[in-house]
């Protein structure tokens, strides 16, 4: 093998040392020394990581859409709670004068004391529970008993659908001699703005405002009429040619 197959090996090794020591620079200016628990702030350039990744970055809760239950049981159906009731007829009698079975007589629950129900045992946590059943309560419970009221002995897992629920809780109002009354829809915010309607062109202050630009609009028209009288009426100068 002459010089020249040697000198050839050497520009090679060069040049790809060459390559990698390029890499390297250009890997450096791109990311910085980072740590790997936090990939993100390893980047050089600064990112929106906010905007990419839809509002989540650093961990940041995602809040929960609140639940209008007027609005709800306003359109609610009772029929269709009564079909989801039928998973509680195994636990729970809902006629008049029923006794009791492995959960209390549901008749008359809406309204009634929490944990009150004559001849039945309840857990301790839901005896010493204050307030009675209002459909907010029900409403809160049914979802998820146990993460509702912790220690309860009611081993349903709840009903997650709030359409389902609100079903539900119609068909309970019906069982009882009267009638609860559901609470009213939450109000309808609206923005009002102020003169964005047609109606305001028609009363007398809009009227007088649209006058008032017709008359600008034609004051202006007669000054540049006049204007251009007068331009029409002077001698036009001698320029000398």
């Amino acid at each position: 093998m002459g010089d020249l197959f040697w000198n050839k090996v050497a520009a090679a090794v060069i040049g790809l040392v060459l390559m990698v020591m390029v890499i390297g620079v250009v890997g450096d200016i791109v990311f910085s020394e980072g740590g790997h628990g936090d990939e993100h702030a390893s980047l050089s350039y600064p990112i929106d990581l906010e905007a990419v990744l839809g509002g989540t970055a650093g961990g940041a809760a995602v809040e929960e859409d609140v639940i209008d239950l007027g609005t709800l049981l306003a359109a609610a159906d009772a029929s269709a709670g009564e079909r989801i009731f039928r998973r509680c007829v195994s636990c729970h009698n809902a006629a008049p004068g029923a006794g009791n079975l492995q959960g209390p007589n549901l008749w008359g629950v809406v309204g009634r004391d929490i944990g009150s129900y004559d001849g039945f045992s309840y857990s301790s946590v839901m005896a010493e529970y204050p307030g009675n059943w209002t459909y907010e309560e029900l409403n809160g419970f049914l979802a998820n008993p146990r993460g509702y009221l912790s220690g309860t002995a009611m081993a349903f897992a709840g009903i997650r659908g709030d359409e389902d629920r609100a079903d539900l809780l119609a068909y309970l109002q019906t069982l009882g001699d009267t009638a609860v009354p559901f609470p009213a829809p939450a109000p309808v915010v609206t923005e009002v703005v102020e003169d964005a309607t047609l109606e305001n062109v028609f009363t007398e202050e809009g009227a007088e405002a649209s006058a008032a630009a017709i008359e600008s609009v034609a004051d202006v028209d007669d000054q540049m009429d006049a204007l251009d009288e007068a331009a029409a009426e002077t001698p036009a100068e001698d320029d000398g040619n």
